[in-house]
């Protein structure tokens, strides 16, 4: 027996097929081999297509299914780009592209919202501001497209979409409802106050379930189409980050997980609803989450990450070179960069910035001293600077993160990356042999019941490597550091 995982990313759609009975990866794909477009038609909009998405989504499952006889797969997970808001007609049709979780244009709408339903309220009953996130996305389209907003029958996550292109059920998580601002933490349900003060009518806001279990079944469609067979549960589904804390089993009050793809999070569980006053970091609803046994995430996220990395690959190396050998030249300029300081934040507006978009800044640069080498350290640099910027705030709400688990993909492929951030924030990085897609399969598996608890679930999950700090780097990181967050505070303070 199979079960299929599903990760719809904003740089591509990952799929894997996960062995149950030995908790092994069998296949995976991903798509496209570039780099999925981003629209960005002003200034801190961004955007996809959700039919690109399930474009993708198709394209994996058929090249897996080339190999493997899809017929033994017997539950499916999905996890996804949090925060994207896909708007659809009464016919399930997309009504324009999604507004995804960079996108910036509803910032004003968010605060306008924090300072009409009160400051108070949103912080004790939603831990969050209602901020950038997706029913403020919403409250935009209602604002500036009106006729499209009058269409609208449902609004869903991106991952709730390919939810609803297998299975034709449209529905949502608890979860999902919290990372769009739609959940009561106070009264245990959704927070129809939020959308009463946006003009949201309740009846576009889906039905929500739990994250692991069963939630919709695939369709006769789906079997025609990709050759999975019609009734298999859909029976887990979660945002990328609370679904990558899952899959490296980060599950209960103290464990921390992070991740470096397009933007980098770090995201550590509680049992205790706790807000950041200035909403710099957010919390949500976690995956195993339960009224009896309440399990809530707390994350941090830098849009600008990973894309940093990627733009210099484009534009500095002329993609001459690939990841890894960028991560080796970069290795040969010693800790510190030789004083360059690079700001990642050039991808929308930054929570942790307190929603302001300051740009990405490359400082310090000799002309005559420094190299390409030197400015692909700094980046490195100058991104575990921002994880250290971020995790120093979730330590006044009583997360520490003495241990950091990741999975071996992204950004953390790079040695140089995982022993800066190791040494920036005295946090010692376990690293796994997992992923987001491997993840929603294994929970797929869970939820429906294949596996019958979290020990059998994760019997296979394997520590591939442990990275302490480095005590010879500390000064001068430190040093960076200081210099970093200087440039971070003249910006703000503009």
């Amino acid at each position: 027996m199979k079960s299929l995982g599903i990760d719809i990313g904003s740089s591509s759609v990952k799929v894997s097929l996960l062995e149950i009975e030995t908790g092994e990866c069998v296949a995976s794909a991903a798509n496209p081999a570039q780099e999925m477009p981003i629209e960005a038609l002003q200034a801190g909009w961004a955007e996809q297509d959700p039919e690109m998405w399930w474009h993708y989504v198709c394209e994996g499952i058929r090249q897996i299914g080339a190999g493997h006889p899809l017929r033994e797969v017997v539950a499916v997970g999905i996890t996804y780009q949090m925060h994207g808001l896909v708007c659809l007609d009464r016919e399930g049709h997309p009504l324009r592209k999604s507004i995804i979780w960079c996108d910036s244009r509803a910032v004003g709408i968010g605060e306008e919202a924090l300072e009409g339903i009160g400051r108070d309220r949103c912080l004790s009953h939603t831990l969050n501001s209602p901020g950038n996130f997706t029913a403020s996305k919403l409250a935009w389209v209602k604002r500036h497209e009106p006729e499209l907003f009058a269409r609208i029958d449902r609004f869903v996550l991106p991952g709730d979409y390919i939810a609803y292109r297998l299975s034709g059920h449209l529905s949502t998580s608890i979860s999902g409802l919290s990372e769009q601002i739609l959940w009561d933490f106070k009264e245990d349900r959704r927070a129809d106050f939020v959308a009463d003060w946006y003009g949201i009518p309740h009846a576009m806001i889906p039905e929500a379930g739990p994250s692991i279990g069963v939630q919709c079944e695939t369709d006769a469609a789906t079997e025609r189409l990709l050759g999975i067979p019609a009734g298999t549960p859909i029976s887990y589904r979660a945002g990328d980050q609370p679904n990558n804390a899952f899959s490296l089993n980060v599950l209960e009050a103290g464990e921390v997980a992070a991740t470096g793809g397009t933007s980098g999070v770090v995201y550590g569980v509680t049992d205790t609803p706790k807000a950041d006053p200035q909403s710099r970091v957010n919390t949500f609803v976690h995956v195993n989450h339960t009224p009896e046994k309440p399990r809530y995430g707390i994350l941090l996220c830098i849009n600008g990450t990973g894309i940093m990395n990627s733009w210099l690959r484009r534009h500095v190396v002329q993609q001459r070179l690939d990841y890894e050998e960028m991560n080796r030249l970069a290795a040969s300029v010693p800790a510190g960069s030789e004083g360059v300081v690079v700001l990642p934040f050039g991808n929308g507006a930054e929570r942790v910035l307190g929603n302001r978009t300051t740009g990405a800044a490359i400082l310090n640069l000799d002309l005559n001293r420094h190299t390409t080498a030197h400015l692909l350290r700094a980046a490195q640099e100058g991104i575990a600077c921002s994880f250290r910027y971020g995790i120093d705030i979730m330590r006044t709400l009583g997360l520490r993160p003495d241990v950091i688990r990741a999975g071996a993909a992204n950004l953390f492929l790079s040695p140089l990356f995982r022993q800066t951030l190791a040494t920036l924030t005295g946090a010692r990085i376990e690293l796994f042999n997992t992923d987001g897609a491997l993840g929603a399969a294994r929970g797929a598996a869970l939820g429906a019941g294949y596996y019958r608890t979290r020990e059998e679930a994760f019997a296979s999950l394997r520590r591939l490597e442990t990275i302490e700090p480095v005590e010879a780097d500390r000064e001068a990181l430190e040093t960076t550091y200081r210099a970093w967050k200087a440039a971070v505070d003249m910006k703000l303070n503009k």
